[in-house]
């Protein structure tokens, strides 16, 4: 895939991407921390332009790029865009903490837990500096998503739920509104997670009622979108996570994929299926799910740690059809 100097330059211990046809895609996610790890670091090599419109505009590429799984272009889209608004002559608080939740979104994804703390707190910081409720909450919201990786349930529940209370956020129209159930969704999860699944239903419930009120036209108000359709599939991680695969899998069923906002999502689902699916014994069905999220979004499951994992539990546990095959090596779990 072809880079430009300034992006190569910014990722000199990057693992390196050949020509589109050669590409190791499963790479993709490597490349991408490296270079974000950088631009972050201060190493970045900013644009020559800072125009304001210029930086907006990219940043809404980045964020549909998130959206298609176009990983390839994130990878030299985003450090780009961090490090071009970093050395502004004025600095735009608003777009980089958007510039940053994007990145607290992708490392999250890959399992970079590290520098999505890093990136998480910076958003934060540059949200508070900018005063946009909208963009505070979805700080709050990531922090949470990390507090619950690392295993504080308790803490990713306050930040959720106190965040989903400012008054601010409830006055800041569909957005606000949005990320309110996007909040208390993240506080079901977590729920899920300490084993609470009738709180995590209960608070699914909530966040329902939020999004049924919000209307269809809602649902890109957020980068990961916030819909009626979003909500449910929700559930199907969460109920993944309560350790219930039946729910998880009958959850998914009454999703219509075409109903889901973007690419990114659809891939989730089929992941989440795929992953309730190999809970149960299901192993055709959980390659299925798998090669369905490949074909929403090739490069996204292709560079995620968890497909890697899973595909490879898949290799280790049974026989070895051309489709798991093909697959294990566009993942990177075989190498050909």
């Amino acid at each position: 895939m072809a880079v430009t100097a300034a992006a190569a330059a910014a990722a000199t211990t990057a693992p390196q991407l050949g020509p589109p046809g050669q590409a190791d895609e499963s790479q993709l996610g490597e490349l991408l921390i490296a270079r974000l790890r950088d631009a972050m670091l201060g190493l970045g090599e900013p644009a020559q332009s800072d125009d304001a419109q210029r930086l907006a505009a990219e940043l809404a590429h980045a964020q549909r790029d998130y959206r298609t799984g176009g990983y390839a272009s994130l990878a030299v889209r985003l450090p780009r865009l961090l490090s071009t608004a970093h050395a502004a002559t004025t600095p735009d608080y608003l777009l980089l903490s958007r510039g940053y939740l994007l990145a607290t979104l992708l490392l999250i994804k890959l399992d970079e837990q590290q520098l999505g703390w890093m990136a998480a707190d910076r958003a934060r910081q540059l949200a508070n500096a900018s005063g946009d409720a909208v963009a505070i909450a979805e700080s709050s919201r990531q922090l949470a998503v990390l507090a619950r990786k690392a295993g504080w349930h308790d803490q990713a529940l306050n930040l959720a739920l106190t965040a989903a209370d400012v008054p601010e956020l409830r006055a800041a129209g569909a957005p606000g509104e949005a990320l309110r159930g996007l909040l208390i969704q993240s506080a079901a999860y977590t729920g899920a997670r300490q084993g609470d699944p009738d709180g995590m239903r209960e608070l699914t419930s909530e966040a329902a009622a939020i999004a049924s009120g919000l209307g269809a036209g809602a649902s890109h108000v957020v980068v990961g979108g916030f819909s009626t359709a979003t909500i449910q599939l929700h559930l199907v991680s969460a109920e993944n996570s309560a350790g219930d695969p039946s729910r998880a899998l009958a959850a998914a069923e009454s999703i219509d994929p075409t109903a889901l906002p973007s690419a990114e999502r659809r891939a989730r689902l089929y992941m989440d299926m795929a992953h309730a699916h190999n809970k149960w014994g299901h192993r055709d069905a959980c390659i299925a799910g798998l090669l369905a999220a490949e074909r929403c979004a090739p490069q996204e499951t292709h560079a995620r740690p968890a497909v890697r994992a899973l595909v490879s539990g898949l290799l280790l546990s049974g026989r070895t059809t051309p489709d798991l095959r093909g697959l294990a090596t566009r993942v990177g779990a075989l190498r050909a």
